[in-house]
């Protein structure tokens, strides 16, 4: 084969997904050979039979093969099992026992496998093959003829078993595909190290709820959490520690809300709790709860006497005002608390206004 070839079956190794079904395609191939060798024993064409022994030899080889990751012995071995035990089947029992269905489960396998060019030079090659083989079957009568009931019967299973196989392939594609998606949108709308939701999700979803709550008023109250210290953490400790520390937080914070809450790492050690349905009193309430659970976490398994706390700002949505806004005032009650000892709950004020603004209006 050439080495075109070879990078394009190299390639297709990276997609893990796709040898797992080849190698269960090995084993279904195989398991069908065995029952044609006892259907043509039993038609009394020991050729054939034969012919489905060495088949179910070479699929357990090729099974053996990708178990290996000798992926290009494996692809070989089926492509030479199915290109001639296809053309035997037909030149001995003739064009009506369906044998040259088999090479139709090449074509999605090539697309899958190669790249789109080598696919369509393959699949123009396979083409040819399948006329090939038609056309000669006009031409020469079949080597080892059987009754024309017991060829309509080879014909049935064969063509059941390329139906029930391309069922399997599309139920298989699909179900990957479903499983890439939402894959996909994990890593879109979450974060990577905590598993909670991301900055940008986190926008949107507020962006959201704040849609509704300007058609109906209601109590939105957003929680921005920030660790205290935790520069001192990563310095002291190392990153990997930092990093666990985040994630345990984490954790915490996706026990502590409530179904209708949502909670996302807002950037760096900030975490943000949105909390639809709540007036301030049980805003200041929850964060209390919030603040002395991480208090309380015993970090001894990571490094003994360490203590992570933080500090809350709270704020409350005032009517019609937009998202960056509210964050901005809970912002700004987050950095009272720092100021003020770190570990504390601060709430902001409805309607204050951000200082920088205040300047340029006086």
């Amino acid at each position: 084969m050439p080495d075109k070839n070879k990078a394009d079956i190299h390639r297709s190794e990276q997609r893990p997904e796709f040898w797992d079904l080849s190698m269960r395609c090995c084993q279904l191939a195989g398991a069908v050979d065995i029952c044609f060798f006892l259907i043509f024993l039993w038609l009394g064409s020991p050729i054939l039979a034969w012919v489905n022994v060495i088949s179910v030899a070479m699929y357990v080889y090729a099974y053996q093969a990708f178990r290996r990751r000798r992926n290009y012995l494996a692809v070989m071995l089926i492509r030479i099992e199915v290109l001639v035990h296809a053309a035997l089947g037909t030149l001995l029992i003739g064009w009506d026992s369906g044998f040259h269905y088999f090479l139709l489960m090449f074509i999605p396998a090539l697309f899958a496998s190669m790249h789109r060019r080598s696919a369509w030079i393959f699949a123009i090659c396979l083409w040819a093959y399948y006329v090939g083989m038609y056309v000669l079957m006009w031409f020469v009568e079949p080597l080892q003829p059987i009754a024309p009931k017991a060829l309509l019967y080879v014909n049935i299973f064969n063509f059941t078993v390329v139906f029930l196989m391309f069922a399997y392939l599309t139920m298989y594609y699909v179900v990957t595909v479903t499983r890439a998606h939402r894959r996909l949108a994990r890593m879109a709308t979450t974060d990577p190290l905590t598993g909670l939701f991301n900055r940008r999700h986190m926008v949107a979803l507020t962006e959201k709820l704040l849609a509704r709550e300007h058609r109906e008023p209601g109590n939105l109250s957003l929680m921005l959490m920030d660790l205290d210290h935790f520069k001192e953490i990563n310095d002291q400790h190392g990153h990997e520690l930092g990093d666990r520390v985040l994630e345990r937080v984490a954790e915490l914070l996706h026990t502590q809300g409530r179904e209708q809450d949502f909670v996302g790492r807002w950037g760096g050690e900030e975490f943000l709790l949105v909390m639809p349905e709540t007036d301030p009193i049980q805003a200041v309430a929850a964060a209390e709860r919030i603040r002395a659970a991480v208090q309380a976490l015993d970090w001894s398994d990571l490094q003994p006497g360490l203590q992570v706390t933080l500090c809350v700002g709270i704020s409350q949505l005032d009517e019609q005002e937009s998202f960056s806004s509210a964050i901005a005032r809970a912002d700004r009650a987050l950095y009272r608390g720092k100021a003020q000892g770190r570990n504390r709950v601060e709430q902001a004020v409805s309607g204050e206004v951000d200082p920088a603004q205040a300047d340029l209006l006086t």
